[in-house]
């Protein structure tokens, strides 16, 4: 919904030039000043046209909170949700082409926190408290989540060359039963419905060994719904299994 409004706008109001002094947005030779003067002309129009009537209307009530010149500025965003030990570690070594800060893979359930894998120039590490207060990343919403949340969540910076384009977000695996959800402390779902809505992919993992969905899967993918056009289905390691019981899967 905002999404459309803010590109609406933009149709309308953009102050477009080219090179030859006429009207026209995309004359500039260099790709990266185009980039820079296309999202500073979203920041304008979204701050003068389209957040004072979210504040008129209340529209953070029923929808989300007003948008931050850091949310404009992020590179898209890649959400991987799944049980444990279906790669969703590995998936990101594999694209990154290294282990990054913090990274955990084994048989068991290894990754027991939110990761926003990031670049950076070389290898780090931002707490979840200074990263939902820092005005340079687009996190700052998890807030409302609490201290328990926080404790649990944390920037990892790592200079990869499909991190210049993209960040990936790994969540913990998804166990089954009532306990972990008691353990956690803080609302599992509702983070993962508030990254759904500002991801621009969301990659859901399964294993063809462990096709039992637990019930906190299961609230998890009922929250996505209403994002079904950001959602793709990753069956892993499906190269494991025979033809015979792939067909099954």
């Amino acid at each position: 919904m905002r999404s459309a409004a803010l590109f609406a706008v933009c149709i309308l109001s953009f102050p477009i030039k080219n090179v030859s002094g006429g009207w026209g947005f995309f004359g500039k030779s260099n790709p990266e000043d185009e980039y820079k003067d296309v999202i500073d002309g979203l920041k304008k129009i979204y701050n003068r046209q389209i957040k004072p009537l979210e504040t008129m209307y209340n529209f953070e009530a029923f929808h989300s909170a007003p948008l931050t010149d850091s949310d404009i500025d992020a590179k898209p965003m890649v959400l991987l949700i799944g049980q444990y030990s279906t790669g969703k570690t590995s998936f990101i070594r594999y694209l990154t082409g290294k282990a990054y800060p913090g990274e955990h893979i084994g048989v068991e359930p290894t990754t027991d926190r939110f990761l926003a894998v990031m670049h950076g120039i070389e290898d780090g590490v931002i707490p979840g408290n200074a990263a939902a207060v820092n005005s340079k990343l687009p996190f700052r919403g998890l807030n409302r989540f609490g201290q328990a949340f926080l404790t649990r969540f944390q920037v990892s910076q790592m200079p990869a060359t499909i991190l210049e384009s993209l960040s990936i977000i790994d969540t913990p695996g998804i166990l089954s039963g009532d306990k972990q959800s008691i353990v956690r402390g803080y609302d599992f779902t509702g983070v993962a419905e508030w990254l759904a809505e500002r991801c621009d992919l969301v990659l859901l993992f399964f294993d063809p060994h462990k096709l039992d969905i637990s019930d906190e899967f299961k609230t998890v993918i009922q929250k996505v719904k209403g994002h079904e056009e950001k959602v793709r289905v990753v069956l892993n390691k499906s190269d494991m299994v025979n033809h015979q019981n792939l067909m099954r899967v």
